[in-house]
């Protein structure tokens, strides 16, 4: 077979994996943060809570699924960081940018995004990876944030956590839930097109 040939059957994600191991890992932590970005702006502020609705955790969700616990925990570590830093990558508030939002009334959220990211990674690497497995952990993934939504908003406001649940958790139920099963339908769909990794 002539050198052509064989360059025109190589796949492009070929040269990717012969990229060094610190620079593909800085590249997925850059498009990851940027990701999450991108959903944390397409977000709908709501006139009876402080927390907007936003696609923001559905980034949390499908990189959980789709990262190692250690890369989805570094990748939203880096996105909170560049937010601290002033970035615009949280989404859009009244309240001031950089460290001033991450400590907000919806930092218990964003607060929780590695730790909810890693264990979604680790549980989901303990399953078939199939559609329900994908789903559960998602799910649980999606309860932890949402309680370290519900729990910050009570201290920062000084609520009650009932009705701190009221305004955090119960209005974002229905989205979460359509938020979980797309995480899931994209991750099971990805695991068909390619060969299961460890």
């Amino acid at each position: 077979m002539s050198k052509v040939t064989t360059a025109a059957l190589t796949s492009p994600f070929d040269s990717l994996s012969k990229t060094p191991a610190w620079l593909r890992g800085a590249l997925i932590v850059l498009s990851g943060s940027a990701f999450a970005a991108l959903c944390a702006h397409l977000s709908l502020p709501l006139f009876f809570t402080p927390v907007p609705l936003s696609l923001a955790p559905f980034a949390v969700l499908v990189l959980g699924l789709a990262l190692s616990p250690r890369m989805a925990a570094i990748t939203f570590a880096a996105y909170l960081a560049e937010g601290a830093a002033g970035l615009p990558v949280f989404a859009p508030s009244p309240a001031s940018g950089g460290l001033a939002h991450l400590l907000g009334p919806t930092g218990g959220y964003l607060l929780a995004y590695p730790l909810a990211a890693a264990l979604i990674s680790f549980l989901y690497r303990r399953t078939d990876r199939g559609f329900v497995s994908a789903f559960a952990c998602a799910a649980i993934g999606d309860l932890l944030i949402l309680c370290g939504g519900a729990i910050w908003l009570a201290a920062f406001t000084h609520i009650a956590v009932m009705q701190a649940t009221a305004l955090a958790v119960l209005p974002f139920l229905a989205g979460d839930a359509l938020k979980i099963a797309a995480a899931a339908a994209v991750r099971s769909g990805a695991a068909r097109l390619r060969p299961r990794t460890a």
